[in-house]
């Protein structure tokens, strides 16, 4: 079956079987910060946005996916990187693995909520697996993030 669907921004279609996963369609395409690390949806290695929602692509075939927007990090770039650098500054990307789903659920985050609590980016942490570290730089980064947000005047 074709599958048709908007990646990155870019119409994009390809043949599937009716048991493909998202994930292997995305790495075929090229999107290789889409990660496969538990296979059981619960390290969070493999999120991306589908129609602006963050998901867990080992969990949804590809089928599913048809007619939607899908965005992966490949498509997130300079907002990605505006924040990484927070991250890498708390020393908090120490082998890297975990960085992509990681980065694609703090970036949830500051979609979702303007002024999150210490408590409400524990939650967004919780999904996503890292074998490194004790999330402590991460939340860390991202506190330090919102603050220089506030500090230039932006919110989301």
């Amino acid at each position: 079956m074709t599958l048709e669907l908007t990646l990155n921004g870019r119409k994009t279609s390809g043949e599937i079987e009716a048991d493909t996963l998202l994930i292997d369609f995305l790495r075929e395409q090229g999107c290789y910060s889409v990660k496969r690390g538990c296979e059981t949806s619960n390290c969070g290695l493999c999120t991306v946005f589908m129609n602006d929602v963050p998901i867990l692509s080992c969990s949804v075939l590809a089928a599913r996916a048809a007619g939607s927007s899908i965005t992966t990090l490949e498509g997130l770039q300079e907002e990605a990187a505006e924040f990484g650098a927070f991250i890498a500054d708390q020393g908090a990307e120490q082998c890297g693995f975990c960085n992509p789903g990681f980065v694609m659920n703090a970036l949830a985050l500051f979609r979702e909520k303007k002024d999150p609590s210490e408590e409400e980016i524990k939650e967004y942490l919780a999904g996503n697996l890292c074998r490194c570290s004790g999330y402590e730089g991460q939340l860390r980064g991202i506190q330090a993030f919102l603050e220089w947000k506030k500090g230039k005047g932006e919110t989301r």
